[in-house]
């Protein structure tokens, strides 16, 4: 057997192991109930709460848009912050206390492999929990979707995704322990929310403010969806500025997983 075909053939075992850890790891995903509810039943309930809220108003400082249009994909960035960055996180760190991490070691199962099947995994839920919410913000909200603005969409998504999975990884050299794990995860994420243009628009906030939450990956990630589904724009509707930032965050993402990677599954943080 040459070179060429050992190595072909060791990728396909490789990538075969991938797409078994992803089925482990979605049994055990829709099998933690609280997960679900974390993942699913929030975005959705706030959607309803400040759609609710602000039926049929308008946004004057944004030209006058629905603030569905707004909102919607504003939620739809917050459900993918708390699919991938929370969840990984929060549930790696667990994990690593536990020494399921260390054990994984010990298995045919290669570290990258572990990995890619973890961060697949939260991929095929964000695209799950992307579905449901924007067939609601379409069926109850009124949401606008032209088919024109969909590489747009999936380009945010693919990056934010990129962005906030190896961000939940890499911050992990910085969490000692699970226990404090979902306290410097939340200490991150709930402030900036709030002036991230996820729950309303932030264009009033002063200007310290937005230029915080500007350098950060939220707003981006908000904001480059709320570009793209927003009806007044033509054409692709790419907010070229908040892409380069995710992609940027995607880059710091994978330089602080790798570091973290680099140390044996299950150490203790230094």
């Amino acid at each position: 057997m040459s070179v060429h075909t050992e190595t072909r053939s060791g990728l396909a075992r490789d990538l075969g192991l991938v797409a078994w850890q992803i089925r482990y790891e979605q049994r055990s995903y829709w099998r933690n109930r609280g997960r679900g509810l974390f993942t699913f039943v929030f975005p959705l309930m706030f959607l309803v709460i400040f759609a609710s809220l602000d039926s049929s108003a308008h946004i004057k400082s944004l030209g006058g848009i629905s603030y569905d249009d707004f909102l919607v994909p504003g939620i739809l960035a917050y459900a993918v912050i708390t699919t991938t960055f929370v969840n990984l996180a929060i549930s790696t760190a667990i994990l690593r206390d536990e020494g399921v991490l260390k054990r994984m070691q010990g298995t045919p199962l290669p570290r990258w492999a572990y990995v890619a099947a973890r961060i697949g995994s939260c991929a095929l839920v964000m695209a799950a929990i992307t579905v449901v919410v924007v067939l609601a913000g379409i069926l109850f909200w009124g949401l606008s979707l032209r088919l024109e603005a969909l590489p747009a969409i999936v380009v945010s998504l693919l990056l934010g995704t990129a962005a906030f999975t190896t961000l939940g990884i890499g911050i992990l050299r910085f969490v000692k322990n699970a226990d404090t794990a979902p306290v410097i995860v939340n200490l991150f994420v709930l402030p900036l929310t709030f002036i991230s243009n996820i729950w309303f628009p932030t264009n009033t906030l002063p200007k310290t403010l937005r230029s915080i939450a500007s350098a950060f990956p939220i707003k981006p990630l908000a904001s480059s969806l709320q570009y793209a589904f927003d009806p007044r724009h033509h054409g692709a509707a790419f907010d070229w500025g908040s892409l380069r930032t995710l992609l940027i965050w995607a880059v710091v993402g994978t330089f602080l997983m790798v570091r973290f990677l680099r140390r044996p599954l299950g150490d203790d943080v230094p």
